[in-house]
């Protein structure tokens, strides 16, 4: 994949002091108790601002000084659903993630389905109208601008993707086994509506790869692969991100 020469920081390269061992393949992305030119989701978020010109929401699962998943979701994108306005399921987003049993760093493009019908607990987790699930799946159809995205990401720059349950076997492809559209469409309307289902579209490193980097080259790479996936998230948001 191609660095984006467009990459935008709010602070000078050299003072972003994030580390590659922050990236831990057995317990997950390290952000507590790190400065604040160290904690990758402030050196993203500042980032992301500064090129979109507008403000991001932070959202992770984990707890602790590591967390496994971390993603940026453009609030004005949220802020325009006139039902889940309160709520970042329903938004596409960035994201960064260390899959500890696959042992691979992932970094891009996250949009969830979330429930069909959700426990009584968990009401706000349930599928709604205005979810930008639904322009994704739209959007699959032969020769649409969704299908161009996914097929240059993924054929030509080397991107994976992830489609369906993550409670069930995984379904991930690559360049190399790439389904089409209409056969994409049918596993994410198959996947079961009890559980959490959605898309990930995602730059893969290995251990070997990130610790061959500087800190400031996963900064930038992470940078690069969200520019990449921007034209894809587009197609699926209500409010479009443009560079300031």
């Amino acid at each position: 994949m191609r660095k984006n020469s467009t990459t935008h920081f709010p602070l000078p390269i050299t003072a972003i002091a994030f580390k590659p061992e922050f990236l831990d393949f057995r317990r997950g992305i390290h952000v507590g108790n790190l400065e604040e030119n160290e904690r990758i989701t402030r050196i993203l978020k500042l980032a992301l601002e500064a090129r979109y010109r507008q403000g991001f929401v932070t959202e992770r699962w984990g707890r602790g000084v590591f967390w496994q998943w971390i993603a940026f979701l453009p609030r004005a994108d949220r802020e325009a659903k006139p039902v889940s306005s309160r709520v970042s399921f329903g938004c596409s987003k960035f994201f960064i993630s260390v899959e500890t049993g696959e042992k691979l760093f992932k970094c891009g493009l996250q949009v969830e389905r979330g429930y069909l019908k959700a426990p009584l607990p968990a009401r706000e987790c349930e599928l709604r109208p205005d979810w930008d699930w639904h322009r994704l799946v739209k959007g699959l159809r032969p020769g649409s601008p969704v299908e161009k995205e996914l097929r240059r990401l993924i054929r030509r720059e080397g991107f994976s993707l992830f489609a369906g349950s993550w409670e069930t076997e995984p379904s991930q492809f690559s360049r190399d086994d790439l389904p089409g559209v209409t056969q994409l469409r049918r596993m994410l309307d198959a996947a079961p509506g009890n559980h959490w289902a959605g898309f990930q579209l995602f730059y893969p490193m290995t251990e070997e790869e990130v610790r061959a980097s500087t800190g400031v080259d996963l900064v930038e790479s992470m940078l690069a692969v969200f520019g990449e996936v921007t034209p894809l998230m587009n197609l699926t948001m209500q409010v479009e991100l443009k560079e300031g």
